[in-house]
């Protein structure tokens, strides 16, 4: 007879789903916010640096339903970041998938969500371009960014209709590497680094009565345009760091 280990979890610690668990975004929460929650990390692929994984597709809505059990709170990262991706995937993964997760954890009775959106829901307001842009600019730059807009909205109905907390994140140019070299102004305006998104992550899991909110997750750039001060204000968010100091 094989015997399963089965992980318990610090009971001191809130059980976090994260899923998109084995991508870059994912890795990097982890290494920074490890000690702080247990994350139960769901992807395609076999997370081998993880203790607690689920191996499914989001398109899976039994799969992801079943992941939610004793869960405290989602970080909603899977998905294919690519810009030109094709509709298939926006529909299938981007669309359906997200739905999948927000069902998923309302039946399951987890009522706090941060959504990793994209600061492309904004985009053709940079390519105009706009002086500022705040977080209730709408105005997408490809069908990636569309589907992230269908996200966000998704989001405030399920905010608004089971009284859920939902947190958009628009994430802007994130690296896990802190030398940026080759990155191009465009790049350098929107950067977010590994810990000034760590940072909101967990500042948004632990803030109460959110409710919905988008924030864009850029780190504090001498050269940015997008308007982070209700972050600042709501969330105390206070960047550490500056693409112009990074600069290799």
């Amino acid at each position: 007879m094989r015997h399963f280990f089965q992980f318990r979890p610090n009971p001191n610690q809130k059980i976090v789903l994260l899923t998109g668990a084995a991508g870059e975004i994912g890795t990097s929460l982890r290494q920074h916010l490890g000690d702080n929650y247990h994350f139960r990390c769901l992807d395609r692929v076999r997370v081998r640096d993880a203790k607690d994984v689920r191996v499914a597709d989001i398109t899976n809505f039994k799969a992801v339903l079943k992941a939610m059990r004793g869960v405290d709170a989602v970080i909603h990262l899977a998905a294919n970041r690519e810009c030109d991706q094709p509709w298939q995937d926006v529909y299938s993964s981007g669309i359906g998938g997200t739905y999948n997760v927000f069902e998923a954890a309302r039946q399951a009775g987890v009522k706090r969500i941060i959504y990793a959106s994209t600061i492309h829901v904004s985009g053709w307001r940079e390519i105009m371009p706009e002086s500022q842009i705040t977080p209730e600019h709408v105005r997408p730059d490809s069908l990636y960014a569309a589907g992230k807009a269908f996200g966000e909205a998704l989001g405030h109905f399920f905010v608004d209709r089971y009284g859920m907390s939902i947190v958009c994140l628009r994430i802007g140019a994130f690296t896990a590497n802190t030398k940026l070299y080759g990155l191009n102004d465009r790049k350098l305006w929107m950067w977010c680094s590994p810990r000034d998104l760590a940072q909101l992550v967990k500042r948004s899991l632990e803030h109460e009565n959110l409710g919905f909110q988008i924030f864009y997750a850029i780190s504090g750039n001498t050269r940015r345009y997008w308007d982070i001060s209700n972050a600042q204000t709501i969330l105390n968010y206070e960047p550490e760091d500056n693409a112009e100091n990074l600069l290799g």
